[in-house]
C-alpha cells in the first residue's frame, strides 16, 4: 500500500498538469495561414479566425516556400536588398528573405504576382506587423500550404 504522502504527491501533480493542460496544448497567439492554391491568407488569434484577405505568392517561375516557419524579425519600410530596392512595407521575415509583407501592386492581389514573398494589401500589411508586434515575431506562426 503506498504511503499518504506518495498519493498526496501524485494527486497534486496531476491537478497541476490538468491546470495547465489549456496552457500547454495553445499554439502560437498569432498564426497567418496561407492557402497558395486560394491565394488567401486566415489570421488566427487566440485559435479563431479574425480576418481573411487577398494574397500574391510566387509567380510562374518563383517559389514560396511551403511549411510551417515562425516569425523572426520585422521591418516597418523595408526594401528589397534582391530586387531593385523595391518596397516591402511592414516586412515580417519569416525564413531567410522571404517575407509576408505589403505590395503597391494591389490590382495583383488574388493571384500569383512574388519573386515568392508573400503579399498584402498594404492597410492588411500594416494590420498583421501591429498584431505581430502585440505579440512578438517569435510568437507568430506562419504556415503555407498548396
Amino acid at each position: 500500500m503506498p504511503r499518504p504522502f506518495n498519493r498526496t504527491v501524485f494527486i497534486v501533480l496531476g491537478l497541476l498538469f490538468l491546470a495547465l493542460l489549456p496552457a500547454l496544448s495553445v499554439a502560437a497567439p498569432l498564426v497567418a495561414r496561407v492557402d497558395i492554391s486560394t491565394q488567401t491568407m486566415t489570421v488566427y488569434l487566440d485559435g479563431s479566425p479574425a480576418y481573411t484577405w487577398p494574397v500574391s505568392t510566387a509567380r510562374k517561375g518563383k517559389v514560396t516556400p511551403t511549411g510551417t516557419f515562425r516569425g523572426q524579425s520585422m521591418s516597418r519600410h523595408h526594401k528589397s536588398s534582391i530586387y531593385d530596392n523595391a518596397p516591402m512595407p511592414y516586412a515580417i521575415f519569416f525564413r531567410g528573405n522571404y517575407a509576408i509583407h505589403g505590395t503597391n501592386q494591389i490590382g495583383r492581389l488574388g493571384r500569383p504576382a512574388s519573386a515568392g514573398c508573400v503579399r498584402l494589401h498594404p492597410e492588411h500589411a500594416a494590420m498583421l506587423f501591429d498584431l505581430t508586434r502585440q505579440v512578438g515575431p517569435q510568437n507568430l506562426r506562419v504556415v503555407i500550404q498548396r
